[in-house]
């Protein structure tokens, strides 16, 4: 009996310490491979993140620019009998646009005549950038301080104010100079972008935007930040690449996932070289690896207790019974019998025996569980909608499946309209519900084989398969369709709201043959749509014809 029972424990503790080794081994494969994995998909997130922001500085800029070249053509300022009528027209202009700071026009010699609010009016800025600069043509000049201005401008926050200038030179009829059409935008647009790209992240990850000049002085960053230059390694490969991600140790010591995005101007606008760039603390990012390989620790330790339990049982089998469930189980493993049978002998048979048809059964049931959680890695939890994952697994297919029919695939953006101020009256709960609507009400806009998929906050993207000969037709009836059911009041219990959507689509591959490209189309024809007035459906087809 005592020897029997010394069989018992070495073997428990055998099972035990390699089911424990085996834990720790697999944890710190997987923790190593996970965090890999995370710095990839979270430096590429980054760089996106980066890129989103510069791309909408650059747009932001050429807008106005383009806004400054449609009114420095009117008529008041190439002919000024009436500097009155230009003062109006440019007080209207600052209050319709905030991010002007000040917009003056001056004659031909640099004198102000006209200008918002009637500051500097009189005043000679002949010997300034903003008018020299602009005698002969557009001139946009990079983010400076104003010391003269920023003292006669409102300032809140007693910080001080910087500007970057737009001017350019407004000219008679016969070619002559008239004057220049000059303005100060306040840099302080470029922070309220940041909080707007910012804000949707900021919930799940610590995420720190700056951005740097052409010369790497610090523009926009933590307030001890700005106006020291930043050199970082990966800097240097921008001029290569317009977007990049790298581990970077930073001034402060610390090393920080960086994703880095190249300014490349928008249109005419040529950009001023900014670089926009995102980081994350290197341990925040790691943080889920760390958590993945704990919990794995935690559970082979639970796992080495109980598989230790279990081999003190399974000690005392060696007999016959053992044999008899080892050829149940080599019949199982040949599939021909589906259960481990349930062997009437000893108590400890029987107790052995059960156990292992329970350990058949938990492990089909956790194969079970393991393709339920592959459906949610697959599908937006609130809305159970597809989310990104599965958009890329299915685009594959339905290029194929379009191909194969001689069909062609129409993509949509979906962004609504009117959603945040939802969530701001209501809550987040009621946001949440009035998601929950949409999905329902984008999925009756679908016909059989179409995908609609949630890409995250109230951004949605649609596939739809349509016929060559009629692509862009039926694409635009399920836009219509969709606009007309996202219309509709949506009662949110003791609430009814009205929301809208806008719309932007592109077709594969009559628009391009290459996807990216594709959503690209579909991704600037939604920017249009919102810049239309919100609410209506954009195609890049139908702006081609």
């Amino acid at each position: 009996m005592r020897s029997s029972h010394s069989l018992r424990s070495r073997f428990a503790i055998l099972i035990a310490l390699l089911v424990a080794s085996l834990s720790w081994l697999l944890g710190t494969l997987i923790g190593q491979d996970a965090s890999q994995r995370i710095r990839q998909e979270v430096g590429h997130d980054l760089s996106e993140i980066a890129f989103m922001m510069v791309d909408r500085l650059d747009r932001d800029m050429q807008s106005r620019a383009a806004m400054l070249q449609v009114i420095g053509k009117l008529r008041a300022l190439s002919q000024p009998d009436d500097i009155s009528e230009v003062r109006v027209l440019l007080d209207r202009l600052q209050s319709e646009f905030p991010s002007i700071a000040w917009i003056g026009f001056t004659d031909a010699h640099g004198t102000v005549l006209a200008s918002s609010d009637g500051v500097l009016e009189g005043a000679s800025i002949a010997q300034r950038p903003v008018y020299l600069e602009a005698r002969e043509k557009q001139f946009i000049g990079d983010v400076h301080e104003a010391v003269l201005l920023a003292k006669l401008l409102p300032n809140p926050t007693g910080e001080a104010m910087k500007f970057v200038d737009i001017s350019l030179p407004v000219f008679a009829a016969d070619g002559s100079l008239v004057g220049v059409l000059a303005s100060h935008l306040s840099w302080a647009w470029a922070d309220e972008v940041r909080l707007a790209i910012l804000e949707p992240i900021q919930q799940r990850r610590h995420v720190e935007f700056f951005v740097i000049g052409k010369d790497r002085t610090t523009l926009l960053a933590p307030k001890e930040m700005i106006g020291q230059r930043l050199h970082l390694p990966a800097l240097n490969q921008l001029p290569e690449k317009q977007e990049t991600w790298a581990v970077q140790k930073w001034p402060d010591g610390r090393e920080y996932l960086t994703g880095l995005a190249l300014s490349q101007g928008h249109l005419d606008y040529p950009g001023l070289g900014w670089t926009v760039i995102a980081r994350q603390p290197l341990d925040e990012a790691y943080a889920p690896a760390r958590d993945t390989t704990r919990n794995i620790l935690l559970w082979g330790s639970a796992l080495a207790i109980i598989f230790a339990l279990l081999g003190w049982l399974i000690a005392g089998y060696f007999t016959r019974p053992l044999r008899q469930i080892a050829e149940a189980a080599d019949r199982l493993s040949a599939g021909e019998i589906s259960v481990i049978p349930e062997l009437k002998s000893t108590r400890e048979i029987e107790i052995l025996s059960n156990s292992i048809r329970h350990l058949v059964e938990s492990l089909t049931h956790q194969q079970n569980a393991l393709g339920v959680m592959e459906n949610l890695a697959h599908h937006d939890a609130l809305t159970g909608l597809p989310n990104r994952v599965a958009l890329e697994s299915y685009l594959p297919r339905a290029q194929q499946h379009s191909q194969a029919q001689n069909s062609c695939l129409a993509l949509f953006y979906l962004d609504l309209d009117g959603f945040k101020p939802v969530n701001d009256q209501f809550g987040h709960a009621a946001g949440d519900q009035l998601l929950r609507e949409v999905a329902v009400r984008l999925r009756g806009c679908l016909r059989e084989g179409d995908l609609v998929a949630r890409l995250g906050g109230d951004e949605f993207l649609m596939v739809l398969l349509v016929p060559n000969n009629e692509a862009l037709t039926q694409a635009q009836q399920v836009a219509e369709r969709t606009l007309l059911a996202l219309r509709a009041p949506i009662d949110l219990g003791d609430n009814q709201v009205q929301i809208g959507c806008s719309i932007g689509g592109a077709l594969w591959p009559l628009d391009s043959s290459n996807m990216a490209e594709t959503l690209e189309l579909a991704d600037q024809s939604l920017y249009r749509a919102k810049h239309a007035g919100k609410n209506c459906a954009m195609f890049h087809s139908a702006r081609q014809q």
